[in-house]
């Protein structure tokens, strides 16, 4: 199961990778847009609130990506990728780009930088598996105001 969170009254699908190829990602450029997913909700929770500086994100609604036994992934070993959490992304955008153009999998399970424990999983929309994915229908993601104090 991998989970992903974005407007459904936004430009874009929330299962899509348009919105990566006009605003990339650590792992990808504008040439090699993919799907960003985290592998749980609570860090698909803290990657919105990363990316959009803390802020409370409105109308956001979450789908569960369902991820079938005998789909090809991998998984990034860090320390064979050294640099791929620095901030100037170029590493892991590089590693990203060749990943997906070589379409060696459908799925790369990447550490994610907020929380280092926890991955996210990029997702190939080229790959010749990407129609076994399923996904559900759209939800409203609750936020804890308690994660807001000031409002």
């Amino acid at each position: 199961m991998a989970y992903r969170i974005g407007d459904p009254d936004g430009s874009h699908p929330i299962f899509d990778a348009t919105g990566s190829g006009l605003f990339p990602g650590r792992w990808n450029t504008p040439a090699s847009p993919m799907i960003y997913a985290a592998a749980d909700y609570a860090t698909a929770l803290l990657e919105k609130l990363v990316h959009g500086s803390g802020a409370l994100p409105p109308n956001q609604h979450f789908v569960e990506i369902t991820l079938f036994v005998g789909l090809s992934y991998e998984m990034l070993n860090q320390a064979a990728v050294p640099g791929w959490d620095h901030p100037d992304c170029a590493v892991s955008k590089a590693y990203g780009e060749e990943w997906l153009h070589e379409g060696r999998s459908l799925l790369l399970f990447v550490p994610s930088v907020v929380a280092r424990a926890a991955n996210n999983i990029l997702i190939n929309p080229r790959h010749a598996e990407f129609n076994r994915i399923a996904y559900s229908l759209h939800r409203p993601v609750w936020w804890d105001q308690r994660m807001f104090p000031s409002r």
